[in-house]
């Protein structure tokens, strides 16, 4: 409070809470939650109501006019936002992508940077200015394409990994471009060789110390902590290590976002992921809210009025590059033809970055004000579209994959469309369980393959157009031959105790970094097989229990969400054992 009283910015955090809580999930009955809160950004941003409230003081109570305050907490967002992705992952994990991080991602950097700077300059822009325009715009928004890709249950999927190993390098490349900004402003270009390899030696060396420091503490300080059966202490704590690595990072010239994927990462190490992914769920979600809300309050609109032709056509130039380079070099890499194209979509707009970068220009005086006012609203622009292209692009490679899919089953390649699958789930066993979870990815349009032991069902089953081989699914080949070292998850559902925990560690010893999924008989099978590698092992019974549970604290007048956290919290315990 101040000397008055008064809690500073009260106003600004109920209109906030009040979008959070009241407007965003009316509007998301119709659009994507981001494209809300960019919406109502705008609206009671400085340039939608703002423009009013100096004639209507009464609007004026309904506008946020402190961008750069909003802006500089709203960074928590990504922060707990990259956090909650490290939990997701795991180090070997995260191993198995480093062809596309460091391939794929450093190739969209030094081609798509190199294409902009190009464009920059035969713009009459000075050769500094065109390098910060073309490094800085060559980045995508991590935190509006991820939190698209984990909205839609996407991040597993192949189009998933390579848009989000892009981001990750980009994340890396941080540090050369703040770097350059400062060499090109000290006009010391003579040292930037020198100076360029010292930042990425520091980067190293501070990456190397997080993760060394972060796997000796870790998990003893949540060990000690969690027996303390204090929840506000480990929430503490948990904020105290996403926060705090992200902070270490930002000091270091790194970006805070990954610093907090490299906390998630450590703590996915441990037994208490799960705990930490339900706790930290809500101040991810109101954090990136408030950071979609202030991209969206800095576009003003007067501007695109003044200039509409050139905005108009830089926005969708933009676009249109970053796609097509994006595309090209998914293809590049290994991706189809429709893959390649809906990541490429995906990545096409300009990222949070190009707002420090350019406002850092403009102060430093390497780039005139109109000319950053102009590059910030093109990049405000073409964020706001992107949960429209998102959506486009997903329909548009659905389409083209069905099409690909009826040439192939017209022309009898449907062996050949099996041997390019990627990113998909196999079912070991298609009986009612396995039935079950495919009627769950279909709905979700998650690839799969099934393998079963009974030559009816499996044909059936394909005359149907269901993805079903015969075979024994209990057998290390069979699921090799299903492409077991491209598949993103495993799910194990035969019956019989023995052949599970033989075919958990076989699968487990042949590829470590795939989940697997196992249905278990009962809690003591379970604990077996997660001994034996199962990345979760459910007992029959334990689901069945969960739902007459639910059933009862509804019963009892528990609110829905209350429920569903304390069912997530029960189930969390039983899969870690």
């Amino acid at each position: 409070m101040d000397a008055h009283g008064h809690i500073p910015h009260l106003r600004e955090v109920l209109l906030f809470l009040a979008a959070a809580g009241l407007v965003v999930p009316l509007l998301q009955r119709k659009i994507s939650p981001v494209l809300g809160y960019l919406l109502l950004g705008g609206l009671i941003g400085p340039y939608g109501l703002g423009l009013i409230a100096d004639e209507y003081p009464l609007v004026g109570q309904f506008v946020i006019t402190e961008i750069e305050g909003v802006r500089a907490l709203a960074e928590l967002g990504v922060v707990f936002l990259l956090f909650t992705i490290g939990l997701e992952l795991s180090l070997s994990r995260l191993w198995t992508m480093r062809r596309l991080v460091f391939g794929l991602g450093s190739a969209q950097i030094l081609v798509t940077g190199a294409a902009i700077g190009f464009i920059a300059l035969g713009w009459d822009n000075p050769v500094g200015v065109a390098v910060l325009l073309g490094s800085s715009f060559a980045l995508s928004s991590t935190a509006i394409v991820s939190q698209l890709l984990v909205e839609s249950r996407r991040l597993g999927t192949p189009v998933g990994r390579a848009a989000f190993s892009v981001l990750l390098m980009q994340d890396l490349a941080v540090v050369p471009i703040l770097f350059a900004i400062g060499v090109i402003g000290a006009s010391a270009s003579g040292s930037l060789a020198a100076g360029l390899g010292l930042a990425v030696g520091e980067a190293m060396v501070t990456i190397a110390v997080i993760y060394a420091a972060g796997r000796l503490l870790i998990r003893p300080l949540l060990r000690f902590v969690a027996k303390t059966g204090s929840r506000e202490a480990f929430m503490a704590v948990i904020l105290l290590l996403s926060v705090g690595t992200a902070a270490l990072t930002g000091v270091a010239g790194l970006s805070m976002a990954l610093g907090a994927f490299l906390a998630g990462l450590l703590i996915a190490e441990t037994e208490y992921r799960h705990q930490v992914e339900v706790d930290i769920e809500p101040f991810k979600g109101l954090m990136l809210g408030l950071f979609f809300m202030s991209v969206g309050m800095g576009i003003d609109l007067r501007t695109v009025g003044e200039e509409p032709f050139w905005i108009i056509a830089s926005v969708a130039g933009l676009l249109l590059l970053k796609a097509l380079i994006n595309t090209g070099l998914c293809l590049l890499w290994g991706l189809p033809r429709h893959r390649a194209l809906e990541a490429g979509l995906l990545l096409s707009q300009a990222g949070e970055f190009a707002f420090v970068v350019v406002g850092l220009a403009m102060s430093l005086g390497l780039m005139p004000e109109r000319t950053g006012q102009f590059m910030l609203i093109v990049a405000s622009l073409t964020m706001l579209l992107t949960p429209g292209i998102a959506t486009a692009a997903r329909r548009i490679a659905a389409a083209m994959e069905r099409r690909s899919l009826a040439s192939e089953a017209a022309t009898g390649d449907s062996a050949e469309s099996e041997a390019e699958l990627e990113g998909h789930v196999i079912l070991a066993g298609f009986g009612r369980v396995g039935q079950t979870v495919a009627a769950v990815l279909d709905a979700e349009q998650i690839p799969y393959v099934a393998v079963d032991t009974d030559p009816a069902i499996a044909r059936q089953k394909r005359a149907d157009g269901t993805p079903v081989r015969f075979g024994d699914a209990s057998r290390l080949e069979v699921l090799t031959a299903a492409r077991l070292d491209h598949a993103a998850a495993v799910v194990v559902t035969i019956g019989e105790r023995e052949r599970t925990k033989q075919l958990t560690a076989d699968i487990r010893r042949a590829a470590p970094q795939i989940p697997l999924y196992v249905r278990a008989r009962d809690t003591a099978h379970a604990e077996r097989l997660r001994a034996a590698g199962a990345t979760a092992a459910i007992p029959e019974t334990v689901e069945g229990s969960f739902q007459l549970a639910a059933r009862v604290l509804a019963g009892c007048g528990a609110d829905e969400e209350v429920v569903a956290r304390r069912i997530d919290l029960e189930r969390s315990a039983i899969e870690t054992g």
